[in-house]
Parts: structure tokens; C-alpha cells; sequence
């Protein structure tokens, strides 16, 4: 089920400001060319998260779950001028879209694409993120949670997307994906190391802020 109707869905979109060139390519190529489409951040969130960056200023950034690179571009535009974002995905055949809109919107000096299985490229990264966003498979959201958490500076936060899943959040018989979700908003709930709230734009994003 959708969150909102359709047609208050329609007036958001029209009510947010317009995606820049690159991002309306980007959405362009991955609405024709990819397979899942609908996993793409669009106009209405892309610009909420370019909103939390600017607002944020972060000099460091992760994201799990680079898909074609829409988020990745608009997380990047609150970065200061040495900011870094640094974006995990396994999925190579991807890379090459990802990375010529990247450019297209020339942000190629503060993006990192990273392409490997995140849970081994995390505990790799040696850096201190300001925020993380998590928009990989959610099987894993619980495990991504704690594999970032003490890599997050005290007052960072983290943004957790798909947390309401269409609305199946609620169902009393869930799917394996959508029972995940359940245990990792129910994990965040109960951890006093920071506070939290489910924001419902799109598909619900979980923000957290560490204390």
C-alpha cells in the first residue's frame, strides 16, 4: 500500500524544487536502463537528503547501498569543500552509471565509489563519519547498523531508509525482508545510545542521532 494517496503524492512532487540537470538524466537513464527502478531515492527524498546534508555540513559521510547514484549526489551537495562521501555497493555493472552522472554533477573529487560486499568495505574504512546513510539490503540492516554505530561521532546521525516498507511494517504476517526491518527498528528503539524518529516521506526513513 502507499503511505499517502497518489494524489497527495503528486502535489509534494510538485511543491519540492526541480531536480538539477545531472540528477534528471540520472533518474532518466535508471527509470529506462535499470532493472527495479523504483529503488531509486527520486525528486522528493533526493532533495530531503540534500536538505539533512546541507543543514548537517558533514566532513564525513557513508552510504550503504549506492545503486545508480542518485542519493550519493544529493547527499554530497551539503558537503564542505574537503568533504568526503564515501559509497558502498556490490553491484559493478552499476558502477559506470553511477559514476558518469557522479561527474555529470561534478562531484567526482568528493564521491568514492567503493564496489565490494559492505559488510567487509566497512570495517575496513578507517574514518569518523558525521552521517551514515543505510539503503542496502535489508536483510542486513541490523548488522550495517552495528558495524557503523562506533564510527559515528557523538551528535552524527543515521538515516536508515525503507524502515515502513510500503506499509508491511504493520502486517501481523511479514515477509523475511519485512521482518528484518521490524527487529532493526526495534533494536534502534531500545538503544539508549541515541534517540530516534521515523520520518514517513516515501517509504519512511528512520533518523537516528547518536548522543
Amino acid at each position: 500500500m502507499n503511505l499517502v494517496s497518489y494524489e497527495i503524492e503528486k502535489y509534494i512532487d510538485a511543491h519540492t524544487t526541480a531536480e538539477s540537470d545531472a540528477l534528471q538524466q540520472l533518474n532518466r537513464k535508471t527509470q529506462t536502463d535499470v532493472l527495479m527502478p523504483q529503488m531509486l531515492s527520486g525528486k522528493v527524498q533526493g532533495q530531503f537528503l540534500k536538505f539533512i546534508s546541507q543543514m548537517l555540513q558533514p566532513a564525513r559521510v557513508l552510504e550503504i547501498g549506492t545503486f545508480t547514484g542518485y542519493a550519493a549526489i544529493c547527499l554530497a551537495e551539503g558537503l564542505p569543500e574537503n568533504g568526503k562521501l564515501f559509497t558502498i555497493d556490490i553491484n559493478e555493472e552499476l558502477e559506470a552509471i553511477a559514476r558518469t552522472h557522479i561527474e555529470k554533477a561534478g562531484l567526482q573529487n568528493k564521491i568514492i565509489q567503493i564496489i565490494g560486499n559492505a559488510v567487509q568495505e566497512i570495517q575496513q574504512l578507517n574514518e569518523t563519519f558525521d552521517l551514515v546513510f543505510i539503503d542496502a539490503d535489508k536483510q542486513n540492516y541490523s548488522l550495517y547498523y552495528d558495524l557503523v554505530i562506533d564510527k559515528v561521532r557523538s551528535g552524527g546521525f543515521i538515516l536508515a531508509d525503507n524502515v515502513l516498507w510500503s506499509g508491511k511494517i504493520i502486517d501481523e504476517q511479514k515477509d523475511k525482508d519485512t521482518k528484518k526491518l521490524a527487529e532493526f527498528n526495534d533494536k534502534v528503539q531500545q538503544d539508549n545510545r541515541v534517540e530516534n524518529v521515523i520520518v514517513s516521506i516515501r517509504d519512511g526513513i528512520m533518523m537516528i542521532r547518536k548522543k
